[in-house]
């Protein structure tokens, strides 16, 4: 399927038909990294990251499927939330296009997000583009209710305006809205028996769910997660991975990072991943987790080890693991230990 077919039938398809769609043309599409997609909603080109000598990002092509779920996973110190703040406008590239000095026109970073440019725009201008996202800290305003907290996230309001501000009847009827669109999230977010509450009294689950609703009182059209499920009591995750299907199933694109191989193979279409802030591997997430560049980058010399394995979840998996990590650790302390 083509992404000129795609384009073409989403008028007239619903946002379930839309992503069962997007998952079909998945299934041509080849697992290699950088790989071009049928429908992309957002392409990223050239994006590199300096901190003094060390290269923390260096992404020279990357496309994220319209309508589907693309986990990003690697490694501790892969890259991956460095690459989430310079797509999103909380970081600059050091590729970033510059009028003197800089890299050419071929060389310098370029982000394509809904067919239009982000190149050298801030976290506002990707917001309202249509892109936002959440963080692995969350980000509540623990002194505001939740009900205060969702209505900041929504967007065109008219009060902001000083001088509309001041003529109750020109935003009355815009904050009404926001506060239906509110009190609906938060019933589907199962917050709503705490909407008068202050958010910083929320446990560590309740705000990564106050956290999504509040992001999609913009209603946008891809939503980025970090680590949606850190911290989070195991109560809630099932709570979550409803609700990251359930956008899917409505026609948002949704690409999050996760390290809990697990749950990125049983609910994510596509799997991007990073090592040394580089792309390694992509591919549905059965083919990267056998992927032998994706194995050596999370495992070392555990080649024979399946990263999607439930078995590994058995606390004697867990504990073979260990004895022999310990043992690589002795080993590498007595070869220092003779230099």
């Amino acid at each position: 399927m083509t992404s000129e077919t795609v384009s073409t039938n989403s008028s007239s398809m619903s946002g379930a038909e839309m992503s069962v769609a997007a998952r079909a043309a998945l299934g041509s599409v080849e697992s290699v990294p950088g790989v071009s997609k049928p429908d992309s909603i957002l392409t990223v080109d050239n994006v590199v990251r300096n901190f003094g000598g060390m290269t923390a990002v260096d992404v020279n092509h990357l496309e994220v499927q319209r309508g589907v779920i693309t986990a990003l996973i690697g490694p501790n110190g892969a890259g991956k939330t460095t690459f989430f703040n310079l797509i999103t406008g909380f970081d600059k590239p050091s590729s970033a296009p510059r009028l003197i000095g800089g890299p050419s026109a071929a060389e310098a970073a370029h982000t394509r997000f809904n067919g239009k440019s982000l190149a050298n725009v801030g976290a506002a201008a990707v917001a309202r583009a249509g892109m936002v996202r959440t963080f692995q800290l969350t980000k509540a305003l623990s002194r505001l209710t939740v009900m205060e907290n969702m209505m900041l996230g929504a967007r065109d309001q008219p009060g902001e305006n000083m001088l509309v501000g001041l003529i109750k009847p020109l935003w009355i009827a815009r904050e009404r809205a926001i506060a239906e669109q509110a009190e609906e999230l938060l019933q589907r977010f199962k917050l709503d028996d705490k909407k008068a509450d202050f958010a910083g009294s929320l446990s560590g689950g309740q705000k990564k769910l106050l956290e999504m609703a509040r992001a999609l009182m913009s209603k946008p059209s891809m939503i980025m997660l970090d680590e949606p499920m850190a911290g989070v009591n195991p109560a809630l995750t099932q709570s979550l991975l409803g609700h990251i299907q359930a956008l899917r199933d409505e026609g948002t694109t949704v690409l999050f990072v996760e390290h809990d191989m697990h749950m990125v193979r049983h609910i994510s279409d596509w799997v991007v991943v990073m090592a040394e802030g580089r792309i390694v591997a992509e591919g549905p997430p059965d083919t990267v987790m056998e992927n032998q560049a994706v194995i050596d980058a999370y495992l070392g010399a555990h080649h024979d080890t399946d990263l999607g394995d439930d078995s590994l979840l058995s606390d004697e998996a867990v504990e073979q693991l260990a004895k022999e990590v310990e043992r690589e650790d002795d080993v590498r302390n007595e070869t220092e230990g003779e230099r």
